[in-house]
């Protein structure tokens, strides 16, 4: 369980974004904050990992991993956000179950110093990655930059990871594009309906002043209809 709200936000964030990332896999399960037992008949041997995904397994939902019930299939890979509470000592502890058990890359965050470490399985061993930057997990095709005040997450995309409050900053905005874009087509349409509208106008005006010329000249109009035909003259000449 997550002690502190800075290090709930990156559970939250990073499990929410590489849920995302692999909503259309359905052999990738991601999960978080849940026990792993990989030893049947041994519940001593768990650990909790903060986030987790797993490749090669369903998605669906689960009270724990239990993997003797996956098919064997150990965690893939584990990232812990730490807190001021975790010790050298536990984290050592949890480096070496991870290693034993098979996880193929680990990721420890600590939020408060903004500090990244990363370890990838060489063999039988989790080898820690030196330098980070231009890092890519060859699991998960996502990025790592530390250079700011907090660590920025990038999708195989070049997409940063965002929080929930950021994506739905951006919907709004998106929403409200959207809006604007919809009134100025109304405007748009509106405009171009009085236009049609004054073009037919103009037409049957054109055509009545025609018909109404004709008439005078061979003197069949009456006089409404004279007064008619200087009328349109006048707003013909006015145009």
């Amino acid at each position: 369980m997550a002690d502190n709200t800075k290090q709930f936000q990156w559970i939250v964030v990073l499990y929410g974004n590489l849920a995302a990332l692999f909503a259309d896999a359905q052999d990738v399960f991601v999960s978080g904050n849940q026990n792993w037992f990989p030893r049947q008949g041994e519940p001593e041997f768990v650990k909790a990992p903060d986030v987790y995904a797993v490749f090669g397994r369903p998605k669906g939902h689960r009270r724990s991993w239990k993997q003797w019930e996956e098919n064997d299939v150990p965690l893939t890979v584990v990232f812990e956000v730490l807190s001021p509470k975790n010790t050298f000592v536990e984290m050592d502890d949890k480096q070496a179950f991870y290693e034993e058990h098979g996880v193929e890359e680990y990721y420890v965050y600590d939020p408060e110093t903004n500090h990244l470490t990363i370890f990838v399985r060489q063999g039988e061993v989790l080898r820690r990655v030196r330098p980070l930057q231009g890092f890519v997990s060859p699991r998960l095709g996502i990025r790592f930059d530390l250079t700011g005040p907090e660590m920025v997450v990038y999708y195989p995309d070049g997409q940063p990871f965002l929080s929930f409050e950021q994506l739905k900053s951006l919907r709004d905005q998106a929403e409200r594009r959207a809006d604007l874009a919809r009134q100025q087509a109304d405007e748009a349409n509106l405009r171009a309906d009085q236009a049609d509208q004054r073009a037919n106008e103009a037409r049957q005006r054109s055509i009545r002043l025609a018909e109404l010329s004709r008439k005078a000249r061979r003197q069949e109009a009456n006089a409404e209809e004279l007064a008619e035909l200087e009328r349109l003259e006048g707003e013909a000449s006015s145009f």
